[in-house]
């Protein structure tokens, strides 16, 4: 017997499980810590490809004999791309259940970071209640400190969500 691609797919979606992502309201006691897995090493290209299409043209992040001429060892890494992958490293344990982005406050880069550097993320929460108008829903806030491979840290800051509850 011969299998079509449409008898795959109905197989596919009559066993398909349903598998809840992200952490909810509940799950976020003030003061939990969370040492997000993976870690990302940012490379040349990535600083290369984030300031070209972010349109961040200030040419110390592209010409390492610019940024030598001025007193750097090489071309440092766009701060945006580093505030984005480490806030990226927190999104599965933090705000990948649902719920819109609030904001972020207190940013604040500590050291700057070059290409090859690999940077890890830990976060702690900070405060948590629950939504007064959006029924179903709570604020979490956490304070995200990302560091590079000797753990010192590079950049910091706390950014706030909306989180599903389980009810």
């Amino acid at each position: 017997m011969t299998t079509t691609t449409d008898d795959t797919v109905d197989f596919l979606e009559r066993s398909a499980v349903e598998w809840p992502r992200g952490n909810r309201f509940e799950d976020f006691a003030i003061g939990r810590r969370f040492r997000h897995h993976w870690g990302r090493t940012v490379t040349e290209a990535d600083n290369t490809l984030f300031s070209t299409l972010t349109l961040a043209y200030n040419p110390v992040y592209t010409n390492a004999h610019l940024a030598r001429a001025e007193g750097l060892p090489g071309s440092p890494v766009n701060p945006l791309l580093v505030f984005n992958v480490v806030f990226g490293l927190s999104v599965e344990d933090l705000s990948e259940g649902g719920g819109p982005f609030l904001g972020v406050d207190d940013l604040e880069y500590l050291q700057p970071v070059h290409p090859g550097e690999t940077l890890y993320a830990e976060s702690e929460v900070i405060q948590a209640r629950l939504a007064d108008k959006r029924p179903g829903y709570g604020i979490v806030q956490w304070h995200t400190v990302g560091c590079n491979a000797t753990g010192t840290p590079v950049i910091a800051f706390k950014r706030a969500n909306l989180v599903r509850t389980r009810n």
